[in-house]
């Protein structure tokens, strides 16, 4: 009897899925950071940008951690696709799966409490275009960054059947 493929997921998926969740998060944190606004308060004029609101620099936060996990794991699996060997072994397909957990529900906190901050001052009365523009540009890098996670919980799934098998 033949012995059990070393991975249920062909490692070139297991990139694309990579390289997929990286591609979402370097356009969200691009898009994040540039952000910026001109809002009319009174007769004064108020400039706005990303830094201001926590929810926002936290959003930038968990991309950027979520790139820079991804990028090294990135660089993992080709070595695994060219070679055909885990650099590591049975310990890295560990890291990879606590790894790849724990930034999964990073990128949906960063992802959540960016929309939430979204919907709360989209409420605020007296939203003029140019912050309506900031609110919406803030929109779509929370939902890149939702798609980031989406790609690193497949990810995080495709590396929990690449576990050791330990019955």
């Amino acid at each position: 009897m033949a012995p059990p493929p070393s991975t249920a997921v062909s490692p070139v998926v297991a990139l694309i899925v990579r390289v997929l969740t990286f591609i979402c998060l370097i356009i969200s944190v691009i898009v994040i950071a540039t952000n910026t606004a001109t809002s009319i308060v009174g007769v004064d004029q108020v400039n706005i940008k990303f830094n201001d609101f926590y929810a926002y620099r936290y959003m930038l936060a968990t991309g950027v951690i979520g790139m820079a996990y991804t990028l090294v794991q990135t660089a993992f699996t080709i070595f695994f696709v060219t070679t055909g060997n885990r650099l590591g072994g049975d310990g890295l397909a560990l890291i990879d799966f606590y790894g790849d957990k724990a930034l999964s529900y990073m990128l949906a906190t960063g992802a959540a409490a960016a929309f939430g901050l979204t919907v709360d001052l989209n409420r605020l009365p007296g939203n003029d275009s140019d912050t309506q523009d900031f609110l919406n540009k803030a929109n779509a890098a929370a939902s890149l960054l939702f798609i980031g996670f989406i790609f690193s919980a497949i990810s995080s799934i495709f590396s929990s059947l690449s576990l050791p098998k330990r019955f």
